[in-house]
């Protein structure tokens, strides 16, 4: 059944063409409704593929991480034979891509159909989900792609994609800025990843995981840790760590799905990928910089969140934050940590973004928080799913963030030298992740009504409720899928083993693992606490003013705003100036001067046969002088 694996990602595309030549006249809901149906096709066509894998004996060398496991690789086409480069369009089927793309096309397909009911009366109806089926195949062709070429050209999709749907309501500047904003930051992220595919291939000659894992031993360390940086640089654009986040907050400027589908199915979950799938070449130096990097992303985005009013744009800052989560674990060696962190994510970060976007529905576009309040009552599937979300993401046990965030914290405190100030950067995001939270569902669905008289807030249809009520289900037992409750080899991180380098495995003894667990979940209900205090009991009003420093993001995007809008045009304008009189003035000199040369000989290229025979004649006697003189003398 894994030969069914190209069929994953042709569905979308397919999906896409039909709606690229027939979408208007297919209209709404049915363009929708297609697009839908092709996204759910490739959902279950994944989980026909996995079950195909499940099924596969364990070989003997196979693996990406080159220690063994169930794999196939299925080639579509030779794509690149040129010289000693020979790159195949190929899918990678093991336990790693499938992972991932259970949950992209799972989550993916709940936003699809969250999106028919979201996108209604929508102008561009059609348009969006044509752009939305392309994001899906792109996703999908980098978490299957079997080697590097295969998946930047997903990695150039979903950054293509994403700006076209995050500027989709273009007519509105900030959406335009906002789109141009992700599309250039991303370039920053993918010169690190090409820089890092050509030092791979003239090292090992292969572009494929399999040969890079395999032949990573002969890397010499510093050209490792050079690739190594590089990734993280490619990483760190795609799944916005510091300084290259600046682009995710400002996504939400795109329609809510897109949100979604970019913060929790899609795109930032690609740079975590690509660092676990290339694990093998991941030096101990560039880990430490991934870990500092990761722990420094997720307490800074915290402390942004705890001063926002936009009721998506805390969400985008939780992202960035959580994202830096997953940095941290990869930092410190715990892949499976990471990778389960992805999934529990998307599925606590899918429902809160897609609860925001039924809050927003129901109030007529409002996202300003402290116009909401009190509406649990009105909205009340809305709230409660909300809920699951918010205690998910807090880290309240059993719910699937717990467990995921638990296994980093513990992977973080086991590293040497600073492993516990890692882990203690890490315990205060989680205390800052809970009382952002916590803030922001007691200001939306707790309190008095603060909503202008002229709203009327409602529950949404149930295109929009169910993808909530599936997500909250899989947000509040998500957590099971990395527990020794099943078969031993169905548990995530025995799956995940083989395509790993070096698994991590805790050498923690239980006391230590249950005391840190018990301190992690006092510091989220002690945010939590804090948060009620603040915004139940003391009713802080709502429309308070957060510290300008935080609120503003300690100023870092419009600093680098006022230097792009400033010395930096300026400093652009000059080198252009300097391009057209120095660079382009020497070239064109050139050219002149052999023009003038060309212009000076031209003459004796005439054309007519007595004026060559001539130039022979004096030649030849000009020769014969020259000789007669050397003889005489």
């Amino acid at each position: 059944m894994v030969e069914l694996v190209w069929l994953i990602p042709a569905l979308p595309l397919a999906g896409f063409a039909i709606l690229l030549v027939a979408g208007p006249r297919l209209g709404e809901p049915r363009a929708g409704w297609l697009a839908t149906a092709a996204s759910a096709g490739s959902f279950l066509l994944t989980l026909i593929t996995f079950a195909g894998l499940l099924g596969l004996e364990s070989v003997s060398k196979g693996g990406a991480g080159g220690r063994g496991g169930r794999e196939d690789v299925s080639t579509l086409f030779e794509w690149m034979p040129i010289g000693g480069l020979k790159v195949d369009a190929a899918l990678l089927v093991d336990p790693l891509s499938m992972t991932m793309a259970l949950f992209v096309t799972g989550v993916g397909t709940l936003i699809h159909l969250y999106s028919v009911g979201y996108m209604g009366g929508d102008p561009k109806y059609s348009k969006f989900f044509l752009y939305l089926n392309l994001f899906l195949f792109s996703m999908l062709m980098l978490v299957l792609g079997e080697n590097l070429v295969v998946t930047f050209l997903g990695w150039e999709g979903v950054g293509t994609c994403s700006y076209l749907l995050i500027s989709f309501w273009h007519e509105r500047p900030t959406a335009a800025t906002a789109g141009k904003k992700a599309f250039v930051t991303n370039r920053i992220g993918d010169f690190g990843f090409m820089i890092a595919t050509f030092l791979l291939w003239t090292t090992l000659g292969t572009v494929s995981y399999a040969g890079i894992a395999e032949a990573s031993g002969g890397l010499a360390t510093g050209t490792a840790t050079a690739v190594s940086l590089l990734l993280l640089l490619a990483a760190a654009g795609k799944s916005a760590q510091l300084p290259l986040y600046v682009w995710l907050p400002d996504a939400m400027e795109g329609p809510t799905p897109v949100s979604a589908m970019v913060h929790a199915a899609t795109m930032v979950t690609a740079g975590v990928y690509l660092l676990v799938r290339l694990n093998p070449v991941l030096t101990d130096e560039a880990l430490l910089v991934i870990a500092i990097v990761g722990a420094a992303t997720a307490l800074f985005a915290a402390l942004a969140a705890v001063a926002q009013h936009d009721i998506k744009k805390v969400l985008a800052y939780s992202t960035v934050s959580q994202l830096g989560y997953m940095f941290l674990a990869i930092g410190s060696k715990a892949y499976v940590a990471a990778i389960f962190h992805v999934v529990t994510h998307a599925f606590f970060k899918g429902l809160l973004f897609l609860g925001s976007g039924s809050v927003i529905h129901g109030l007529g576009d409002e996202q300003d928080m402290r116009r909401m309040g009190a509406l649990r009552a009105v909205m009340p599937i809305t709230a409660v799913t909300f809920i699951v979300g918010w205690l998910a993401i807090a880290g309240v046990p059993p719910l699937s963030g717990f467990w995921s965030k638990d296994e980093i914290l513990l992977a973080a405190w086991e590293q040497s030298d600073i492993g516990p100030l890692l882990w203690a950067v890490g315990l205060v995001t989680a205390l800052l992740t809970a009382y952002y939270m916590s803030r922001q569902t007691f200001l939306v669905f707790f309190g008095g009504q603060r909503w202008d008289d002229g709203a009327h807030p409602h529950e949404s249809p149930p295109t929009m409720t169910l993808p909530l009520v599936l997500l909250a289900g899989a947000a509040a037992i998500g957590g099971v899928m990395n527990l020794p409750l099943v078969k031993d080899w169905l548990v995530l991180e025995h799956f995940l083993e083989p395509v790993l380098a070096h698994p991590h495995h805790f050498s923690s003894g239980t006391g230590t693992k249950l005391l840190l667990a018990l301190i992690a979940v006092v510091a989220a209900l002690g945010g939590i606490a804090f948060a009620i205090r603040a915004w139940l009991q003391a009713r802080i009003p709502a429309d308070r003013l957060e510290p300008a420093l935080l609120e503003n993001v300690f100023y870092v995007d419009s600093t680098i705003s006022n230097f792009v809008g400033g010395p930096g045009t300026k400093a652009f304008e000059a080198a252009a100036t300097a391009d057209r009189r120095f660079v382009d003035g020497a070239v064109n000199g050139v050219a002149r001067l052999v023009q003038m040369l060309g212009q000076a000989v031209r003459p004796l290229q005439s054309g007519y046969l007595r004026h060559y025979a001539s130039g022979v004649a004096v030649g030849a006697i000009i020769l014969v002088i020259w000789l007669a003189l050397r003889g005489a003398a």
